[in-house]
């Protein structure tokens, strides 16, 4: 019985940026899990086809689809063709987004709003035109990736964590609108991972890398693939029942004002 609970095998799954990182960790454990899992991504269609070489290696069914998700006519057209070629979308993982790191009072406004645009309006667009055919069903998981950004400041990135604040509250409402339809839609709350965008800092003796040891409790950076157990549990029946929650998978550090400088 528990573990009918997290079947989800031959679900569809869309990652939105999953052609790496973060986004393919979560991938993977919802294809390992069964998923059958839609790749997308938007720098070229030789990364995406890469990506779904990966991901078949390790036994998983997957397609891939080249499209931008802040352009809602590339959206509309590829989830239809989606539905077509592979199924009616069963878990939604918006999952793409970018971050610029310059400090608010420098930055450019096209900068600002092109963060918004893709971390924050494109999991709009992108549920938007997927949840129609959920409502269709009266079934549906929606995943948005957060950010513990969304609960904390830090220099440079106020953008981002704008977006990611709102991406919280969005979460939400969509749950409040959706929720009759028996479609949940819940976030992921990333801390600190690591990635081969953070190894240059994750060495012995580097400041940053000292500050994220010293502020997680887990004292420890992230491994991407702590994140699939969240991510198959937000796409499984094992949460029916929770909606509008954000879970947040960063080792602790939200529970802690931090350790004392002195303190061993």
């Amino acid at each position: 019985m528990s573990q009918e609970l997290f079947n989800i095998k031959g679900k569809v799954a869309l990652v939105t940026g999953s052609t790496h990182g973060l986004g393919m960790a979560m991938a993977m454990g919802l294809g390992k899990a069964g998923a059958i899992i839609i790749v997308n991504g938007n720098s070229s269609q030789e990364k995406i086809d890469n990506a779904v070489v990966e991901y078949q290696k390790a036994g998983i069914t997957a397609a891939g689809y080249k499209f931008n998700v802040a352009d809602e006519d590339e959206v509309i057209a590829n989830i239809k063709k989606i539905e077509i070629e592979v199924g009616n979308i069963d878990i939604l993982v918006n999952n793409a987004g970018i971050i610029k790191r310059t400090p608010l009072a420098e930055m450019e406004v096209k900068d600002f709003r092109q963060v918004l645009d893709i971390d924050l309006v494109s999991p709009f667009i992108v549920s938007k035109h997927v949840v129609m055919g959920m409502i269709e069903r009266k079934e549906g998981k929606i995943i948005n990736i957060c950010s513990m950004m969304s609960q904390l400041g830090r220099n440079t990135v106020g953008a981002y964590a704008a977006a990611k604040g709102g991406l919280v509250m969005l979460t939400k409402n969509m749950a409040t609108e959706w929720a009759r339809f028996n479609i949940q839609v819940n976030g992921i709350g990333p801390g600190y991972f690591s990635t081969s965008q953070t190894a240059p800092v994750q060495v012995d003796g580097h400041p940053f890398n000292e500050f994220i040891v010293n502020r997680t409790p887990a004292a420890k950076w992230g491994d991407p693939d702590d994140l699939a157990g969240a991510a198959i549990f937000l796409g499984s029946k094992a949460s029916d029942f929770v909606n509008g929650h954000i879970l947040y998978v960063d080792g602790g550090i939200l529970a802690t004002i931090g350790k004392p400088s002195n303190e061993q």
